[in-house]
């Protein structure tokens, strides 16, 4: 009896062994289907977002007018592939979730208490009873493109207060590179611009006509950029130029650009020189209209009414629907990519091209930089390796993309693209659509006709790129020191009330971040973005020496609430 009880006490201890290792491998078994389906999951979606991105961007080719031709070659060139796989998986997981980048808004509650106040009249200690020319006159040819020449001007107004002289309203300089032969008043509203300084500058239209057959170079009054220094401080404008203005009563500064130091300056003539920026600058009613209709179908015909769309837009800015029809705000990022043949060649680092890439631009450099290339030959060469981890190479398209995934920007975010000239558009834009596939731009919105007004006009076309950009709900740019960034993000800082956020990397950081490719993972290299960028955008009070039209939080351009 005992020997059967054992028996069966040994039977039912084997069967519930049994029973457990069975238990067991159903688990694990099922655990391993879960995660299989998971990883074919994201396989299928994976693959149907190349799939969908493939035909977008075919139809929505990208011209590369940098290189003078359409960019027939269909291949990616990608420096990032691992990271951009980790990207796709995780913008797929954004979709699914419908998780939104918290870089939509500014970081920083403080900012608000900033407000604008460079526009209102002078101090009673400094007002002058009437604005006076007891010097003389001073004519300006500006040079550059749109951004330059905006920044000429105001540059201008501060050194003709400096001297106490009458400002001519200041003419542009054509350039072989912009080819575009607009004026002062192609651009801006002269009156407008006038009536703004009257209480500061003396301004006319025209040098009186007993000046204007004068040989400015015979007489001595033609300065060019080569008799100032870059950046001159306002004792060698009175040391070296009253001195001809007394005499002659006229001086001509001929390719006038950044030739006016922004420290040590009075405060009176900073405030000036943010007040010309800020408020006296305003486009013609031609291009306000345009942009109008540009942003509005960025918006897809939603309204966003601000103290920025006033300034740029003017009387062409939006009409608030009535409620019952009031759209849900269409909301869009605008990316300003520096990425065009001359800067890339310039930049003498490489892209991922090869050597098809390395023989192109150095041609490139040889037809247009030729200075360039005696510098470096005379140097210590610096390899396209070094050059990117000093960040001193122009973010590719790939890179922007990188970081814009690495913010949390999820795959349907519109993105309104400034300028279209991508080096080698096709295959170097195609990391950046595969990713974020809503990519527009002034030309795929505004028709042939509707363009054709300023189609011989790049510094007109521009300024549909400038205001398209400014009135963004964020701005992200991919070079810091380029003028449009820099303007655009200071008239965003002084008209924003705390609402404009400017997402800027620090190139030198992100290489560094980049190249861990092959191991980092990525919530890692999320973490790693996102503090970069937070830095960043930290307030800042403008430092002494620093460029007033991109750092206008001071005293003399911003009012600080308590």
């Amino acid at each position: 009896m005992r020997t059967f009880k054992g028996v069966h006490s040994g039977r039912r201890h084997v069967n519930g062994i049994r029973r457990h290792i069975g238990s067991v491998i159903i688990t694990f078994l099922l655990i391993a289907f879960l995660l299989l389906l998971d990883s074919l999951i994201f396989k299928i979606i994976d693959y149907a977002i190349h799939q969908s991105i493939s035909t977008t961007h075919d139809s929505t080719e990208i011209e590369n007018t940098g290189a003078g031709r359409l960019d027939n070659v269909t291949s990616s060139v990608q420096m990032y592939e691992r990271l951009l796989n980790l990207a796709s998986i995780s913008l797929a997981e954004k979709e699914i979730t419908h998780e939104s980048s918290k870089y939509w808004e500014e970081s920083s509650p403080h900012l608000s208490r900033w407000k604008p106040c460079s526009g209102t009249k002078m101090s009673k200690g400094f007002r002058r009873e009437k604005v006076k020319n007891n010097t003389g006159f001073i004519v300006v040819s500006a040079n550059g493109g749109l951004n330059q020449q905006r920044v000429a001007v105001c540059n201008a107004v501060a050194v003709a207060s400096l001297l106490n002289a009458s400002l001519v309203i200041p003419k542009f300089l054509y350039s072989n590179v912009w080819n575009d032969p607009s004026q002062f008043g192609d651009l801006y509203q002269e009156d407008h611009f006038m009536n703004s300084l009257i209480d500061d500058v003396d301004i006319v239209k025209e040098l009186p006509h007993k000046f204007q057959s004068l040989d400015m170079e015979a007489i001595g009054s033609l300065v060019t950029d080569a008799d100032l220094s870059k950046e001159a401080k306002p004792e060698e404008y009175i040391r070296n130029i009253l001195p001809i203005l007394l005499r002659n009563r006229v001086v001509h500064f001929l390719g006038f650009a950044n030739r006016l130091g922004f420290d040590p300056l009075s405060s009176e003539l900073q405030r000036l020189r943010c007040k010309c920026n800020f408020h006296a600058l305003k486009f013609v009613p031609k291009i306000q209209e345009v942009a109008s209709l540009l942003i509005r179908r960025i918006r897809k015909n939603s309204t966003s009414r601000s103290a920025l769309n006033e300034q740029l837009l003017g009387n062409f800015q939006p009409t608030l629907p009535s409620k019952e029809n009031n759209k849900v705000h269409s909301k869009y990022l605008a990316l300003h990519l520096r990425f065009e043949v001359d800067m890339v060649a310039y930049s003498m680092c490489e892209f991922g091209g090869g050597e098809h890439e390395r023989r192109e631009l150095q041609a490139y450099r040889e037809a247009h930089f030729p200075l360039l290339i005696e510098r470096v030959k005379k140097s210590k060469a610096t390899s396209p390796s070094e050059l990117r981890e000093m960040g001193k190479c122009p973010l590719t398209p790939e890179e922007a993309a990188l970081f814009l995934a690495g913010l949390g920007f999820s795959r349907d975010t519109y993105i309104y693209l400034a300028g279209s000239h991508i080096y080698r558009g096709k295959s170097h834009m195609h990391p950046l659509t595969s990713l974020y596939p809503n990519i527009v731009s002034k030309e795929d919105l505004l028709s042939q006709s509707e363009l054709a007004p300023f189609m011989n006009f790049s510094s007109q076309l521009a300024a549909l790129d400038f205001i398209a950009c400014a009135t963004a709900d964020v701005f992200a740019i991919t070079d810091s020191g380029s003028q449009l960034s820099s303007l655009v993000s200071g008239l965003r800082t002084y008209y924003g009330g705390g609402a404009a956020p400017t997402l800027t990397p620090n190139k030198k950081r992100l290489a560094s971040i980049l190249s861990r490719n092959k191991t980092i993972k990525w919530g890692n290299f999320e973490e790693k973005i996102r503090k970069m960028t937070e830095e960043s955008q930290r307030v800042r009070i403008r430092a002494f020496g620093r460029n007033i039209y991109r750092q206008p939080r001071c005293k003399e351009c911003m009012c600080k609430l308590q």
